[in-house]
């Protein structure tokens, strides 16, 4: 009986921790990179505000999760051979892809006080290499109770907090093989009782696209539901994970990709509208990495660079194509998918150029600003009053948040090749690189 009373006691303990302490999904609490952690460092280096660092097995795209003490992640369980730290992909982006590996994906659970490793699980075998990600790069999610992961085999999983499974899927056996040219990447999104799942793609099959929801708890399939597109050669390939808007009260699915953006009927998965111009020229390789933002009854849509799309939440109209404003500047993002307070968007470039836009009318606050030099592949962070770039070579700049454009640090990690966006809660940013997980804190 005392243990029983332990084991309940640590699972209200988990989910009834404050709110920001949570980062329960790749772009925290509210999806749109934005989290109310408070007290985070500026500046850190291998020397400086280091709370703890552990070694990982692999380098992964996939962004730590965390509720309250814990911390999800799921990654290779080795590199493929000859790419211990992300050099291969670095030097010949094209040349390791489709590279079969062999290792396995794990799921991984740390303490966030520590870094002590508190368990481990195999999610899948046979990761493999696309391009500058694998088989690691979906990243998982949690609600205080149990934790949701998923692999770009099509694998997707749920364990409780002690890391027993509690039910398992692979989406390739039950449906159709995945086609993407560059692999599977999207992450899946919990909403109230359901697990929703995007699989966009047509660059390497003739298999359409479609969207499925599963009941959380038990892994079955409420629905699912071809995604039909006419979108040319690899425009149908989509990396993006979907969201979750609320227009008037009313709650509807938002996925982006294929030259659309659509909304779907979360009971039954019915598309209720779309919206095209994702890809005006009908160009052959606009597939689309960087994920929506749904808030305050707009949907803020990125492509593959440009047009940057902002969308009524309730669709088009008979006179209107349910288009707000379009952003086509400098600054417009391809990988990074950007970040929003709903008052200020930030946008920022693969190579590291940031604007800010107003978020209602896209009107150029400031921007566009050189940051981070080199390459930037992780989405950015908003918290503390502070906004997060980090560049694929682990260099965070760190900005002012707000109306002027002002850079406060430039921090180095010597691990390289950073895909992984960052993780926050109060006091602790988390930084995924090639090899090590890092939690930055203020020392006191």
């Amino acid at each position: 009986m005392v243990r029983i009373c332990l084991v309940l006691l640590s699972v209200v303990s988990l989910s009834d921790a404050p709110a920001d302490m949570h980062w329960p999904q790749w772009r925290g609490p509210d999806h749109n990179g934005v989290s109310q952690a408070r007290d985070l460092a500026t500046e850190w280096s291998e020397e400086k505000n280091i709370a703890w660092k552990v070694p990982l097995p692999s380098w992964g795209g996939s962004t730590p999760v965390v509720w309250g003490d814990r911390l999800f992640l799921t990654t290779p369980s080795a590199p493929i051979e000859g790419d211990q730290d992300g050099s291969v992909v670095r030097k010949f982006p094209r040349g390791g892809r489709n590279q079969p590996g062999g290792p396995d994906i794990l799921v991984m659970c740390f303490d966030v006080r520590n870094g002590r490793k508190i368990w481990q699980r195999k999610l899948c075998s046979n990761n493999t290499l696309y391009g500058k990600q694998n088989m690691g790069s979906p990243s998982p999610v949690t609600d205080g109770r149990h934790v949701w992961a998923m692999s770009g085999t099509g694998v997707v999983a749920q364990f409780d907090m002690d890391g027993k499974e509690v039910w398992r899927r692979d989406l390739q056996a039950d449906y159709v093989k995945f086609g993407l040219y560059w692999g599977y990447a999207s992450s899946p999104l919990l909403h109230e009782d359901r697990l929703f799942i995007q699989v966009l793609h047509g660059a390497v099959t003739d298999d359409p696209s479609y969207l499925l929801a599963l009941e959380a708890d038990t892994g079955k399939t409420i629905w699912k539901i071809d995604r039909l597109s006419d979108a040319p050669a690899e425009a149908p390939d989509a990396y993006t994970t979907p969201v979750v808007l609320n227009s008037d009260g009313k709650e509807f699915l938002i996925v982006t990709g294929a030259d659309y953006v659509t909304a779907h009927h979360l009971e039954t998965g019915a598309e209720l509208w779309r919206i095209g111009g994702l890809n005006p020229n009908k160009a052959r390789n606009y597939r689309i990495v960087a994920s929506p933002i749904a808030m305050n009854g707009l949907v803020y849509a990125p492509t593959r660079v440009k047009p940057f799309l902002v969308l009524r939440g309730d669709g088009p109209k008979a006179d209107n194509d349910g288009i707000v404003w379009k952003y086509e500047g400098k600054a417009a993002p391809d990988v990074p998918s950007p970040v929003c307070d709903g008052k200020y968007i930030y946008l920022v470039s693969d190579r590291g150029v940031a604007s800010c836009l107003d978020a209602g009318t896209g009107a150029t606050i400031w921007g566009p600003e050189r940051t981070a030099i080199g390459t930037v592949s992780a989405s950015p962070i908003l918290a503390d009053g502070k906004l997060y770039i980090t560049n694929e070579s682990a260099v965070t700049t760190v900005l002012a948040a707000g109306g002027a454009f002002r850079t406060l640090a430039t921090n180095r990690l010597d691990d390289g090749y950073t895909i992984s966006s960052l993780c926050v809660i109060n006091g602790k940013v988390f930084i995924r690189s090639s090899s090590h997980l890092y939690c930055i804190a203020v020392k006191k």
